[in-house]
């Protein structure tokens, strides 16, 4: 763009072409912009007058369908809220507009943020349907962005924003073979988004590489970033502790040993660590949570037409046709409606406590290891899409980091068959800049990405 070889109308044409050939066998994209094209016309006109707004300046953007947008339907993937747009732009798409970013348009997801039913079908929703894993058509794409990270990995858009409470950027992020970055909780400006949690909920960057990934974050947070490839760190010298999560299987296991090789045979050191406390996390997390999404959804329906608050929105959901076509399950909705109120004593001493042990958790590790960062793997090998069975998605990896409100980073480790497995990096609070440049450096070093094929099954591993 920079030299006039590539016009952001080219390249938005190109996707817009790409969408059309390719999405009908993933169903990632649930809408495209019809005004993309001149928004792409005005950065042209910018690029032509040498006066861009910097790296995002025509570049187009995919946002989850949960981010509030004036001009486009915001559904959270749900028949409740498929009448009026919202009444104005979230505050981050205010930012990537200012930029001079093309909102391509908007990507399926996990209806409310796969926060429903005790057995959910991630990456299906009322309006959406199922978005599938492009590497392997039957498989599952996994968490609430899923349809943002299908998207990337079918290279529908260069980069996407979603959203994640806990896994929903890194788990499908990794099991789509792309980039995705949580930031700390509070580095993007969180109003206009559908929400779980505020305690939890964050937006970020999707992209194919960390460079995208870190320009696109530049732009969401009003923050610098280092910003290229030149400017990354390498490996030698650094400290990571590898918490192998075997349960997730022996051929992830086995690509978690092929991984801690290649990062030593880099100059890095490799410590294999078990951050404590998760056991209670698990049993914590929850009930905070369901507090949490009472009152927050009822504040966020509040400022949209249709149900007014989450005893109203249970209500649509249970006598709604759409809503039942994959699974009927509202037991999250009916548990929410029954928790404690957000504030009470009982939820605030549950919430303390786990902030508590999940910062703990992270912060005891790193120090006792001297470690820059925290490694896992980011997922198992996707699981095979079964409304009726639901998702088989225990993940420990990303709970830390979510409940601590630290940063996180999953990026491609490679291979079980054909289905992508990727390492999740954490590090402590505001880390974000040194957990991008750490993250960089192992891109490097596992050049582990490569195009989907979309095949229509595989043995399963």
């Amino acid at each position: 763009m920079a030299d006039g070889t590539l016009t952001s109308s080219a390249l938005t044409r190109a996707y817009l072409r790409r969408i059309a050939a390719v999405d009908p066998k993933v169903h990632a994209v649930l809408r495209t912009d019809p005004t993309a094209l001149r928004q792409a016309a005005a950065s042209d006109a910018r690029h032509r007058r040498g006066a861009p707004r910097g790296p995002l300046d025509g570049i187009p953007v995919l946002l989850k369908d949960n981010i509030d947008t004036r001009d486009l339907p915001t559904t959270a993937g749900s028949a409740a809220l498929t009448g009026k747009p919202p009444r104005a732009d979230a505050p981050l798409v205010t930012r990537l507009r200012a930029a001079g970013a093309v909102i391509l348009g908007k990507t399926n997801l996990s209806e409310w943020a796969n926060f429903r039913a005790d057995k959910p079908t991630s990456g299906w929703s009322a309006v959406g349907g199922q978005t599938h894993n492009p590497y392997v058509l039957d498989r599952n794409p996994c968490g609430s962005s899923s349809g943002s990270a299908a998207a990337l990995a079918a290279s529908l858009a260069q980069v996407a924003i979603g959203t994640e409470t806990d896994g929903s950027i890194v788990c499908p992020a990794g099991m789509n073979g792309v980039v995705g970055h949580k930031p700390s909780l509070g580095l993007v400006d969180q109003a206009g988004v559908v929400p779980i949690s505020a305690e939890q909920d964050t937006a970020g960057p999707l992209a194919r590489n960390v460079t995208d990934v870190a320009l696109t974050l530049a732009v969401l947070t009003g923050s610098r970033v280092p910003p290229a490839p030149s400017g990354w760190e390498d490996l030698r010298g650094k400290r990571i502790g590898l918490w192998r999560l075997p349960e997730l299987g022996p051929d992830v296991d086995a690509l978690m040993t092929r991984t801690a090789r290649t990062l030593r045979a880099a100059g890095a050191e490799v410590v294999e660590v078990k951050p404590p406390y998760q056991r209670r996390l698990a049993e914590l997390e929850y009930p905070a949570l369901l507090s949490e999404f009472h009152r927050d959804i009822d504040a966020y329906l509040a400022t949209r037409d249709g149900p007014r608050d989450l005893a109203a929105l249970n209500e649509f959901t249970r006598t709604h046709p759409a809503e039942r076509t994959c699974f009927a399950g509202r037991e999250l909705f009916e548990r929410a409606l029954a928790a404690p109120a957000a504030g009470s004593p009982e939820h605030r001493a549950v919430r303390a406590e786990l902030k508590d042990l999940a910062r703990r958790s992270v912060d005891e590790t790193l120090a006792a290891h001297r470690l820059d960062a925290l490694a896992a793997p980011a997922n198992p090998p996707a699981w095979t899409t079964d409304c009726a069975r639901g998702d088989n998605d225990v993940i420990p990896s990303s709970t830390p980091a979510a409940v601590a409100g630290y940063p996180s980073l999953a990026l491609p480790a490679g291979f079980v068959g054909e289905l992508p497995v990727g390492l999740l990096l954490t590090a402590g609070d505001r880390q974000d800049a040194r957990l991008l440049s750490l993250g960089a450096a192992v891109e490097h070093r596992l050049p582990a990405r490569r195009a989907p094929r979309y095949l229509p099954t595989t043995p399963a591993p």
